[in-house]
């Protein structure tokens, strides 16, 4: 090597660069959330959903939809594209935020239960940054929760019911391909539904180091909200509960679309991810980590 070689100041090419701490932060997170084998067990029991639903469906030779249950459980017989829309409605009350839960509970609470928490808050990470990236890596597991169950519920649909142009709920027929885009608005309106509950976790995951105490605060925050929007003396409050604006998703199955209860819904739920992310926010800022 000559003396140039060796006083010549280090050069990195385009491809040879590090990447940004956020990007290499997030994609560490990444891999955490989606290797952890309880979660891709939870990812494993939420696609059988779909296929137990079809199978129960398929035996019991359908139905009308009545009995209370989801307008579209009658139309799965005569199209098996519904039975997308069918398993995310049976599957949003209960196994979706329930997954998210799971997840958003151990975000924080897990690495100081580990004693990783402080490793990672160090520079140039920061606080801020690193709940910005398990925020973000909750609200994947979310899509990608909800991802698996729109997509089994077509491919088991296609598998045991008659296919082709969809009719709507409102009557009017559109083709496969325009039915397909909108299960993944549908998919996709879930997800965002799911990003308001990954808010709260993420802010309880920040009160205490025991992950399973966090994960079940998330959930029955759930369950105790979804009970006051079944409570008709305080109908005033429902308009700003999360869980009111769960199933406005059902207008994407009618034609022409209403998108008003689906705006207020994502509004609602920014509102309680910017409320909860900053509490969030405010409690790890301050949090004295000892492990």
């Amino acid at each position: 090597m000559s003396t140039s070689e060796l006083t010549r100041p280090a050069t990195y090419g385009l491809l040879d660069r590090p990447a940004p701490v956020s990007t290499r932060l997030l994609r560490s997170e990444l891999r955490l959330v989606f290797r952890r084998r309880r979660n891709l067990a939870i990812l494993g029991v939420l696609a059988c959903a779909p296929l137990l639903l079809g199978i129960a469906i398929k035996i019991g030779g359908g139905g009308d939809g009545g009995g209370g249950g989801p307008a579209f459980i009658g139309q799965i017989t005569r199209n098996g594209l519904f039975l997308a829309f069918t398993s995310l409605v049976v599957t949003l009350p209960l196994f979706l935020p329930l997954a998210v839960s799971v997840v958003s509970g151990e975000s924080v609470a897990g690495e100081a239960s580990a004693g990783t928490l402080r490793s990672l808050l160090v520079v140039p990470v920061g606080r801020t940054r690193l709940l910005l990236v398990k925020y973000a890596g909750i609200v994947a597991f979310g899509l990608a929760a909800a991802t698996v169950v729109g997509a089994m519920g077509v491919l088991v649909g296609l598998l045991l019911f008659p296919t082709g142009p969809v009719t709507l709920l409102s009557g009017s027929t559109i083709s496969f391909g325009a039915a397909l885009m909108r299960v993944l608005l549908v998919v996709l309106y879930v997800a965002a539904m799911l990003a308001g509950i990954a808010a709260i976790g993420l802010f309880i995951s920040t009160l205490t180091e025991v992950p399973l105490a966090a994960m079940a605060a998330t959930a029955i925050t759930v369950v105790v909200v979804a009970i006051l929007d079944s409570v008709p003396q305080i109908s005033s409050i429902h308009p700003y509960l999360f869980v009111q604006w769960w199933f406005s998703f059902g207008d994407l199955i009618r034609d022409p679309v209403v998108y008003g209860p689906m705006v207020h819904g994502l509004v609602v739920h920014a509102v309680y991810v910017a409320v909860f992310g900053s509490l969030a926010w405010a409690r790890l800022t301050t949090k004295d980590v000892s492990g």
